[in-house]
């Protein structure tokens, strides 16, 4: 600005009054195709995807980051939720009543609701923006709603689903303080498993049990070869695959798969020279002894005052329903004392049609209102229509599922001298599976003086 012309730039005179500075690229515009009028920009709205309908394109709605992080003042937050015309709590004042007659809200939630929209609205930089979903996280910390309010927001088109899946949570606790070459690696690896790949080497997305089998499986052996010194898996070599192959005795063949799969992807994205783990044999599945449980406990957890655990109890252990399958039990699959389950048909035993009565009597007269069309649920699930945590009611409990599942197959395939045939048909296994309850038959380590172990 105060160059002369036909003289040099004086940086030094330029700044004698002080000089001002600016944000560097903030004005450059890249040359291109003319901007799209109103009318040919209308079928896609990119402008106007995180606004509310029936307002206008919001300046900051069009991704401009923040700044500064700042934590909101609490009493400012509390008097802007004191306010009774807001613009979010109208716009889902409908909502909040069809789910609340839809899933049997109390007037109290219902409440709480309303009060949590009117706190995001505080909370928001713009008053027209979706609402990202870690945001509404933070009602935690002024006695909001969260869970209810997650899901109106979703139902009015208003939410933006940023929070971590349990796959990205159990990925980046088990790799936090990996080297960040390796970590980078494992991340490129994990969205190809989770997003698949589309382009050469093309893969399908994998299913999230698979996923974490693959980290549980290879976790110890990539930390064993952080702290031996190796900052990338390009310097792992094949004897170190084939060395902690063999230390590893319990999941030898979940970490070979879990090894294979990490290696191929970094090979066919051109992140190592070369896949240490081609032509490698897969590792023989480990195999375990179901042994049978002892009759006092199954009996005492039967007997529970508390009449979940004693249904959940009595399904698993006189039909071997899988935790998976107990949590998406819904009332509509048990009718005249049958119980649907895909393709089974089950008659359900006397111990367990009564356990089932006395639950739905206990259900009935807890959550009266409640349309959760789920067998199981419980106070967080009560007034919404999800089913519950697959670790419920086992919590606390001395039986696990699993195991006391595979104590009732164990009992079955005594009972009938071995016969497979029967107990694919009774609880839904394959002949593998059913191969390995097999194999017990005159087991010598479940054997008494030649006589079987039998439950009485």
């Amino acid at each position: 600005m105060v160059q002369e012309p036909g003289h040099g730039l004086d940086l030094s005179g330029a700044n004698q009054a002080g000089h001002q500075l600016f944000f560097a690229n903030m004005t450059f515009a890249r040359r291109g195709a003319p901007p799209l009028s109103p009318e040919q920009r209308a079928p896609w709205k990119r402008r106007d995807k995180n606004t509310l309908p029936g307002n206008g394109p919001a300046a900051e709605a069009d991704g401009q980051m923040t700044l500064f992080d700042m934590a909101p003042d609490p009493k400012v937050v509390a008097a802007r939720a004191r306010l009774e015309e807001r613009d979010l709590t109208r716009y889902c004042a409908v909502i909040v009543r069809e789910h609340a007659q839809r899933a049997g809200w109390s007037k109290r939630q219902r409440n709480d609701v309303t009060r949590s929209l009117r706190l995001l609205q505080g909370l928001r930089l713009s008053p027209t923006a979706k609402i990202r979903a870690t945001d509404v996280l933070q009602l935690r910390q002024y006695s909001g709603n969260v869970l209810s309010t997650i899901d109106v927001l979703a139902a009015a088109g208003l939410l933006i689903e940023d929070r971590p899946t349990r796959i990205e949570r159990y990925f980046a606790a088990k790799t936090s303080t990996l080297p960040p070459v390796m970590k980078d690696q494992l991340e490129v690896w994990l969205q190809v498993l989770t997003n698949g790949a589309h382009q050469a080497p093309r893969q399908i997305p994998r299913d999230p049990g698979t996923i974490r089998a693959h980290i549980l499986g290879i976790e110890p052996i990539i930390h064993a070869w952080a702290e031996a010194g190796l900052q990338s898996f390009a310097e792992v070599t094949r004897s170190d695959i084939t060395a902690a192959l063999d230390e590893t005795r319990v999941r030898r063949h979940v970490a070979g798969n879990g090894l294979k799969s990490l290696f191929t992807t970094l090979k066919g994205r051109r992140l190592i020279f070369a896949n240490p783990t081609r032509g490698m044999k897969a590792s023989p599945k480990g195999s375990t002894i179901p042994l049978a449980l002892d009759a006092a406990v199954i009996r005492e957890e039967l007997n529970s005052p508390n009449p979940v655990v004693a249904l959940a109890v009595a399904l698993v252990a006189f039909h071997a329903l899988t935790k998976k399958q107990l949590s998406a039990l819904r009332l509509t699959d048990i009718s005249d004392g049958h119980l649907v389950l895909g393709n089974r048909d089950i008659p359900l035993a006397a111990p367990v049609r009564t356990r089932l009565a006395t639950w739905l009597d206990h259900r009935n007269r807890t959550w009266p209102e409640s349309a959760n069309p789920h067998l199981l649920i419980n106070r967080r699930t009560a007034p919404r229509l999800l089913p519950v945590s697959r670790q419920y009611p086992w919590t606390g409990l001395t039986l696990r599922p699993q195991v006391l599942r595979e104590d009732r197959i164990l009992h079955e395939i005594h009972a009938t001298g071995g016969d497979v045939r029967r107990i694919c048909d009774l609880f839904g296994l394959s002949v593998e599976g059913a191969t390995r309850y097999l194999n017990t038959v005159e087991h010598p380590d479940l054997t008494v003086e030649g006589e079987q172990v039998r439950r009485t």
